[in-house]
């Protein structure tokens, strides 16, 4: 393994945990969640490179799309949460009320 594949896999795996671990804040989990797109991104985009090969180019840049849509998306239930309860905090929301 080199140390460029050991470095997305440590970005990957720090972001999970971060994840995992840390769940005060939606808008840590948000940051995250595109910390673990940003690695993917990268490791999408060099493939090629290392592979040399030119086939597999569309795959970064949806992958990127699908990355903005996720952080339009988490940045539009932030501000509603926000709105609606006060404060990002997770453990304010309960899906089992209206």
């Amino acid at each position: 393994m080199t140390l460029l594949h050991l470095s997305f896999y440590s970005a990957f795996t720090l972001s999970s945990l971060g994840l995992a671990f840390h769940r005060t804040h939606l808008i840590s989990a948000l940051l995250c969640l595109e910390s673990m797109m940003l690695s993917m991104y990268i490791a999408l985009s060099m493939w090629p490179i290392q592979t040399q090969t030119l086939t597999p180019t569309l795959l970064p840049i949806l992958m990127l799309t699908f990355s903005a849509c996720e952080a339009g998306t988490g940045l539009a239930l932030l501000v509603a949460s926000t709105r609606t309860h006060g404060s990002d905090h997770l453990h304010n929301f309960n899906l089992l009320q209206c």
